[in-house]
């Protein structure tokens, strides 16, 4: 299968996963290194990048 560049980027460009109840966010790595936005489900402010498949 072919990467395609604007598919790869809505699936995994600024999208963050919460490390509590792994609901995904999508928001820029500036805010969420700042601690300015918290969680939808759980309002942990701890996140990590989304993973890429393979």
């Amino acid at each position: 299968m072919a990467k395609h560049e604007p598919a790869m980027n809505r699936l995994f460009k600024r999208v963050f996963v919460c490390k509590n109840c792994k609901t995904k966010v999508r928001t820029d790595i500036n805010r969420i290194i700042q601690g300015k936005i918290s969680c939808k489900n759980c309002g942990s402010k701890a996140f990590r990048p989304i993973k890429k498949g393979k």
